[in-house]
């Protein structure tokens, strides 16, 4: 059978060839004959040197057999952010040495709070040591692990203990940065640079996990930058955006504010949330690490994240989650060119001195339509400093109107 369509062998020889070996054979008489090749020395012949030409191709593409190679893989297989190929050598060796470099370097964190006159353990969570200066050891770590702490201790992997200092907390962002004395601590861990993270890339948690410490778990990058909704105001309506890493690396109670880490050996993201639903499986999330060393910079610089305040608790006018009835849109009175914006159920502070309140519908900012809370957040954080004057267009009872808005300065939660 042939490997091509134009390929083929007939045993029949036509009259045209029979005719010319006729003349040939009358004129090379007085030359020595050659040896004819039969068909079967033919077909061994063809079938030897395809299979050589089909070694020496695969051998030259894979790099098999080929000393160049097998001298790059071994140069590349480094120790854990030494800089080199990250994938040579067995990715199992790979995932302990990066365990024993990383691992010291995460912190579990007690969150002990007053009851009754005596101080309890209210949570369990991780940190990660990210920096050491001026005799201190900066830990970075979750909001939501050190809320509400009357006391915050970090426990090493060798058992020693340390009461820790609140840096500074951000609750939108729900990062937080504490400190302790560096007498005794391992080094920093080596931070990376999350934007280079790829789908599929093999990622490590290390954590705290249920209290358990020194807790490691594997799995890959399933989405390297996604946001997920949130609710900032408690209200269960979601108000916010979170940007985050998604993986399947289990990540469980007391993993929160712990590191997830690539084959480098480098930190890539804070372990902070998880899917739990009949179901679900493998879901979980860190904050990218480039996004935490912003947050974490600014709680060292000033203790906390200096955002533009405008002062208005609202909710969409069309919201997925709460929506409002026709009734209650009819008493808004709006044109029916209005489709979206946001309706203020409270006005306080800046938002309040500009002549705004209740039931007036915001639809846009300096002339950028608003169309959701989550927007309204977003422009006046990423847009927006503190003293900045906005004009703010809106619909009461039907009529289009503006106000000039001097934001504040955001109130620490």
């Amino acid at each position: 059978m042939s490997f091509f369509d134009d390929d083929f062998y007939s045993p029949k020889i036509p009259r045209a060839v029979k005719k010319f070996r006729a003349r040939k054979a009358t004129t090379t008489l007085s030359k020595k004959p050659s040896p004819r090749w039969s068909t079967l020395k033919i077909s061994v012949v063809s079938s030897v040197s395809s299979a050589t030409v089909a070694i020496l191709l695969f051998s030259w593409i894979t790099g098999v057999g080929d000393n160049r190679a097998a001298t790059t893989l071994a140069q590349g297989s480094g120790a854990p952010g030494s800089g080199q190929s990250a994938y040579a050598g067995d990715p199992y060796e790979r995932i302990i040495q990066v365990s024993d470099e990383v691992s010291p370097s995460v912190v579990s964190i007690v969150n002990r709070q007053k009851k009754d006159g005596a101080s309890v353990e209210a949570g369990l969570g991780s940190g990660i040591i990210f920096k050491k200066e001026d005799g201190r050891a900066l830990i970075l770590t979750n909001f939501h692990v050190i809320d509400g702490a009357d006391e915050l201790e970090i426990v090493l992997n060798n058992g020693q203990s340390k009461i820790a200092k609140v840096v500074g907390k951000d609750f939108t962002s729900d990062i937080a940065v504490i400190s302790v004395d560096d007498e005794g601590l391992p080094k920093a861990a080596e931070i990376g640079d999350s934007a280079k993270l790829r789908r599929g890339e093999t990622v490590l948690a290390i954590g705290n996990a249920l209290g358990l410490g020194e807790s490691l778990s594997s799995g890959i990058v399933s989405k390297t930058l996604m946001s997920v909704p949130i609710s900032l105001s408690g209200d269960g309506t979601y108000d916010w955006e979170r940007e985050v890493i998604q993986t399947d690396a289990a990540i469980n109670d007391g993993n929160s504010g712990g590191a997830l880490v690539n084959l480098r050996g480098q930190v890539i993201g804070v372990n902070a949330m998880k899917i739990a639903d009949v179901g679900v499986e493998g879901i979980g999330f860190a904050i990218p690490m480039n996004n935490a060393m912003d947050i974490a910079n600014a709680l060292i610089h000033d203790g906390r994240v200096i955002r533009a305040y405008m002062g208005v608790y609202t909710i969409d006018l069309n919201s997925t989650y709460a929506p409002i009835t026709d009734e209650q849109r009819k008493d808004l009175k709006l044109p029916a060119s209005v489709k979206d914006g946001v309706i203020v159920m409270e006005a306080a502070g800046p938002s309040e001195k500009s002549g705004l309140k209740l039931n007036d519908v915001l639809v846009k900012f300096d002339d950028q339509p608003i169309p959701t809370t989550v927007e309204l957040r977003k422009y006046l954080f990423t847009k927006k400093k503190v003293g900045d004057t906005m004009t703010v267009t809106y619909y009461r009872d039907g009529e289009e109107r503006t106000a000039n808005v001097t934001l504040g300065d955001r109130p620490q939660e």
